[in-house]
Parts: C-alpha cells; structure tokens; sequence
C-alpha cells in the first residue's frame, strides 16, 4: 500500500512523512531528496535539473517525472509514501502509468494536510532549511541546538529566498492553480482524505495513523 502525502507548502508534510516512517516500513520519496541525489551524482537528470535550478527556474515536468520513474524502477516491490509529489496534474497521471508499468506498488490513499492561509505564513516565514541534507527547522518553534547548524549533518541553515514574505504569496497562489485540482482527481478515484494540519505535530500525527492501515 503506497500513500501520496500532499497539501500546500509549509503544511508540514516532511515532518508527518518522518512520524509516517517510524510506523511503518515504508519507503520515503520526495522530490527534493531525489534533486539531491541526481545532482550530487552528476546523472543526466540530476545535471538537466541542475541547469534550470541555477537558473531560478522550475524544474519542468519531464524531468520530474525521469527522476520518479528511476526510483520506482529501483525500488519497486516497496511500499512508498510520496511527499509533496504529484504536485500537477500531468504528475499524477504521469505517476498513475508508470506505476502500472513497472509494477510498482499502487495508490491507496491520498492524504491531503488542510491548513489555514494566515497559519502557513507564519510557518513558512519561520521555517530554515539545511543546505547539506535538507532538514528543516523553525526559527522560533524548533532551531536548530546551535544557530545556523543543522543538528542532524552539522551543514549550513539558512532561510531560502522562496520563504520571504513576498515569495511566500506567491508560492501559495501558485499552488492554488496547479496542485489544488488533485483534490477533485483523487476524489473522483475514491482515494481523497482530508486531514486537518493545524495543531502540533503529534496531533496531526495521531490525525494520520488510523489511514495508514490497509
């Protein structure tokens, strides 16, 4: 049983995908930690992906969707939670097919972290992320032990451009048009769970864990 975990950004879907994790023998997959990996190894795609991240550009669908299928194709007797992908809806349909044809494991649930506007601002202004391996911090709920040092690989942190007041609005906005119509998708397939993401993350958790039985 594989699970997409989405909603808008700074609903907390990497800090739920780890409680997720300590629960289950399921496999992580996000996109980030896939960009990481393909550009530190120098893949094509990780060197393609590089090209439009330097740029300040978004990394086009077609990328994306190689990177994705490269996973499943390694990983694909594993049960997976997909963390903030599909975010469009040529992703979903893209990771529906290649599911299908690499056999990997199918869809049961896509949970959806329901927050309010003004509650992800507040997260999102605080939020610091490691430049190393990507943990995330707040500057005010949860720093980091010692100032700009990530607790987990000792690397830098820093608040990324995109988490500016300004960049925040429109990362919102930009989520409304192209990932909120998978709401209705995953409906319409009958997979579609509303989870309320406000409260401390235990909550939330405790929110999840009835869904992650078959």
């Amino acid at each position: 049983m594989s699970l997409v975990l989405f909603g808008p950004p700074g609903a907390g879907k990497g800090t739920q995908s780890d409680l997720m994790l300590g629960k289950t023998k399921m496999m992580h997959m996000s996109t980030g930690n896939l960009f990481r990996d393909a550009i530190k190894n120098k893949t094509p795609l990780g060197v393609e992906a590089q090209s439009y991240v330097d740029a300040g550009k978004l990394v086009p669908d077609s990328v994306v969707i190689g990177l994705v299928r490269e996973f499943l194709e390694k990983n694909k007797v594993v049960d997976f939670i997909f963390d903030g992908f599909p975010r469009t809806m040529a992703q979903a349909e893209a990771l529906e097919n290649q599911i299908k044809e690499v056999g990997a494991q199918p869809i049961a649930k896509a949970l959806f972290l329901e927050v309010p506007h003004n509650v992800l601002m507040e997260r999102l202004g605080g939020r610091r992320v490691c430049k190393n391996c990507g943990a995330v911090y707040h500057a005010k709920l949860s720093p980091p032990k010692k100032e700009g040092v990530c607790d987990k690989c000792g690397g830098e942190v820093y608040q990324r451009k995109d988490d500016a007041p300004d960049a925040i609005e429109t990362r919102l906005e930009a989520y409304e048009k192209s990932t909120a119509p998978l709401k209705e998708y995953y409906q319409k397939k009958g997979l579609f769970i509303s989870i309320d993401g406000v409260g401390g993350s235990t909550d939330v958790f405790e929110r999840i864990r009835p869904f992650l039985k078959n």
